[in-house]
C-alpha cells in the first residue's frame, strides 16, 4: 500500500478490517460523509449509512494512487463490497487527528 498520511491511512485500515468503532472514531462528532451527493451527518447517520453500504457491506480499498493537498488528501481505490464495487475517488478533508468530512465519487 501508498504511504498514506494520517488520519487517512489509519481510517482506510479500519474499512479494510471492517473495524466499524475505528471507523466512526475517525470523524468528529460533526463528520460529514458525501456519498455521490447524499449527504449523512454526525455518528448517528453515518452509522446508518456505513452499516447498509461501507463497512456493513464488508468493503474494501485497494489503493492505486493518493494526494495531498493542504488539509484534503485524494485516494483513487478499487472499492469492493456486497453493496457496490468499482474505482471510486474518495476526497478526505482532515481537521487535526480527525476527518472532518469524506466525499465519495467515481474515478474516472
Amino acid at each position: 500500500m501508498p504511504d498514506v498520511p494520517e488520519p487517512v491511512g489509519s481510517f482506510i485500515a479500519a474499512v479494510n478490517r471492517h473495524d466499524e468503532p475505528s471507523f466512526l472514531a475517525a470523524f468528529g462528532e460533526d463528520g460529514v460523509v458525501d456519498d455521490f451527493g447524499r449527504i449523512f451527518t454526525g455518528p448517528d447517520e453515518i452509522k446508518a449509512w456505513s452499516d447498509v453500504e461501507f463497512i456493513g457491506a464488508r468493503g474494501t480499498m485497494d489503493l492505486e494512487s493518493i494526494e495531498e493537498k493542504g488539509d484534503t488528501v485524494t485516494v483513487i481505490a478499487d472499492w469492493r463490497s456486497n453493496h457496490a464495487n468499482g474505482r471510486s475517488e474518495f476526497t478526505f478533508t482532515v481537521d487535526g487527528e480527525r476527518l472532518r468530512a469524506m466525499r465519495i465519487r467515481g474515478a474516472h
